[in-house]
């Protein structure tokens, strides 16, 4: 006898796996925990596997959940366009949006995104993720998120990237020197970065490989280097006067009016990094999902013609790459 597993688990599988928990998926989604353990119960007899592992800790899909997790987020998905289809394309927007975001894009955009999107369709869910570049990435190739926000193109078949506006990096230090002197005032070549005890992302995330491709383009040697995959504490290790950072300026304006950090202007040209708003490609999208990339685009080009983030946009029109 062929397996039997509805949509209804999928659903309930889904919920589990990304809230670690029966208890918390059963909140999610308004059952009975009991009833929710069942289901998956009777999934695992149906399938011949065991789709989670269980420990003290929560829970986590095995690799054969995993595999039906991907599978399921996509049949889901496509689930709710046929809705929408059956119900016609201009409907209100309607559904739980996922929205993963790196923590300095996540500060100016969050806010104001989730603010208009209440506004404008409270009938969607919008859901936001905070992680490092390079998370935001894999979530988007694993279906975990239905939108995202990368500071590069991508190169993935099933991935689309939207580019909207270019920002300046800087050289980011206390305001006091640390047992030397701080670098002069003004512009910096990229070399005098040689030497200096930097505090940067992990080798793997956008910002981090963008650092080395160009010191590598000028011999520039990074010789001290403090891992951290946390852009708030980046900054407050700098404060503290444990190192210097490579940040976007409009990241650490904040702290900059405060009297809290110091920065360089850095490299010749300045370095920059571009900021794309990506999405699948090999799968259809519900009109939620659309209408929040479109609202993402629009309010992070209102965030730069505002003044509240100091970027240059691109002129790269509804073009995809």
């Amino acid at each position: 006898m062929m397996p039997t597993v509805d949509l209804r688990q999928l659903r309930y599988f889904v919920a589990i796996a990304e809230c670690g928990s029966f208890s918390k998926a059963a909140q999610r989604l308004h059952i009975a925990q009991p009833a929710l353990s069942q289901h998956v119960r009777n999934m695992e007899i149906d399938l011949g596997v065991e789709l989670l592992f269980r420990s003290p800790q929560g829970v986590r899909p095995t690799e054969a959940g995993e595999t039906l997790l991907r599978h399921a987020r996509v049949m889901l998905g496509q689930m709710e366009v046929a809705r929408e289809a059956v119900r016609g394309q201009h409907t209100e927007p309607e559904g739980e949006v996922r929205f993963g975001l790196p923590g300095t894009i996540s500060q100016m955009l969050c806010v104001p995104l989730i603010t208009e999107a209440r506004r404008r369709y409270p009938k969607v869910k919008l859901r936001v993720a905070e992680a490092m570049s390079g998370f935001v990435l894999d979530w988007l190739r694993e279906g975990k998120i239905d939108l995202g926000v990368l500071y590069r193109t991508v190169t993935d078949k099933g991935l689309e990237a939207r580019r909207v506006l270019c920002e300046d990096l800087c050289l980011l230090g206390p305001v006091a020197p640390m047992g030397h002197p701080h670098p002069p005032d003004g512009p910096l070549p990229f070399a005098a970065v040689a030497g200096l005890t930097l505090i940067l992302p992990s080798p793997g995330h956008g910002l981090r490989d963008l650092i080395e491709e160009r010191a590598a383009a000028e011999a520039v040697r990074l010789t001290t280097v403090i891992d951290l995959d946390t852009y708030g504490q980046i900054k407050l290790l700098v404060e503290g006067g444990l190192g210097y950072a490579i940040l976007p300026a409009a990241a650490v304006q904040g702290e900059l009016e405060a009297g809290r950090l110091k920065t360089w202007p850095l490299g010749t040209p300045v370095l920059t990094r571009d900021l794309h708003v990506v999405r699948p490609s090999d799968r259809p999208l519900s009109n939620a999902v659309r209408a929040i990339e479109e609202l993402a685009h629009t309010t992070l080009i209102g965030l730069v013609r505002d003044g509240v983030w100091r970027a240059t946009l691109v002129d790269d029109g509804d073009a995809r790459r």
